[in-house]
């Protein structure tokens, strides 16, 4: 791999995710510089460019992916085009680092692997829970044996239907040929990579799926039963038509319980018997920027990346297993 003492970075899709929560991030890390950002409208691109101090725009990819200033590139598109662009990042010879869920199934994904590993371009994923301090103060919990041995996952996510959801109208994640399928994917894949950091690979899953409300083409209510490596069971059910809103995690073990939400700015909890503590770690601002981090430190040889290309791809299997795809 290419030695780095600095990365030069392009945004390819400078939409709403780039705006605080990864976007600054590429400016702000160590090591780290965005230099050129995309998006199909050249008039967008710029004004994206001069807001957040980019010195170049661009409304064509391919000529982002070839800037010879640009050494890694940021895919912040929808799912449907994560793979056409990963293979052409990766046949230019430029690292990879694409928005979650990586691809359209996990078909897609293995693709990506393969190209980039046989293009010698490393391939990273923005599941950026995985280097957050609060969650990282979870698997610390976990690892210290502070609930003993995992024996239960109980997973919980509900919101109710949007206005614009019930009226029909709808974006692009909702629409299954764009995002592969819905909001599940969108937030539950973000649950079961975080719950496999923690844990270890799910190595069985199966999922009822289905769509009651009928404002839109895809699931909108989703059960699961999956067991982990380690022989801990879970279950999980995410629901997107529901009366409340509703996010609770636990991972029950055998002298305690941990207790925390995925997407809501809430302390973590930790019960062993009648004992319960709460730790509170903020968020950073840019809420990306330390997973991004990780992925500057590897490619100029500092540490790894905890969210790749293969675990991206897992996550993505089992999401697929939960759906009845694979």
């Amino acid at each position: 791999m290419k030695k780095y003492s600095k990365i030069r970075w392009g945004i390819i899709g400078c939409g709403d995710v780039t705006e605080v929560k990864s976007g600054p991030g590429f400016q702000k890390a160590e090591g780290s510089e965005l230099i050129a950002v995309m998006r199909r409208s050249v008039d967008l691109a710029k004004d994206y460019a001069l807001r957040h101090s980019v010195p170049k725009w661009y409304d064509n990819a391919t000529t982002l992916i070839n800037d010879p200033e640009v050494d890694a590139v940021y895919i912040a598109t929808p799912p449907s085009s994560h793979k056409e662009y990963t293979f052409a990042a990766a046949l230019a010879g430029k690292p990879v680092y694409v928005e979650k869920p990586m691809a359209m199934n996990y078909t897609e994904c293995m693709e990506m692997v393969k190209f980039c590993k046989d293009a010698g371009a490393p391939l990273f994923v923005a599941y950026y829970r995985r280097a957050l301090p609060r969650f990282l103060k979870i698997k610390s919990l976990i690892e210290d044996g502070a609930i003993g041995e995992v024996r239960l996952v109980n997973m919980q996510f509900r919101q109710p239907a949007s206005v614009n959801d019930k009226k029909g109208i709808h974006g692009w994640r909702l629409d299954p040929s764009i995002a592969g399928c819905g909001y599940f994917c969108d937030l539950g894949s973000h649950m079961l990579d975080l719950i496999q950091y923690f844990l270890g690979k799910i190595i069985s899953a199966q999922g009822e799926v289905s769509n009651l409300g009928n404002y839109y083409k895809t699931e909108d209510t989703v059960s699961a039963l999956f067991k982990f490596e380690s022989g801990a069971h879970g279950i999980a059910n995410w629901c997107f038509d529901a009366a409340e809103e509703f996010d609770k995690t636990e991972i029950i073990g055998s002298k305690g319980k941990i207790i925390y939400s995925n997407f809501a700015d809430a302390s973590v909890k930790l019960i062993k018997e009648s004992n319960e503590e709460e730790f509170y770690v903020k968020h950073p601002e840019h809420i990306a920027q330390p997973l991004i981090q990780t992925v500057v430190n590897e490619l100029i040889g500092k540490e790894k990346c905890p969210s790749t290309g293969e675990t991206g791809a897992y996550t993505s299997f089992i999401m697929d297993k939960i759906l009845g795809r694979v």
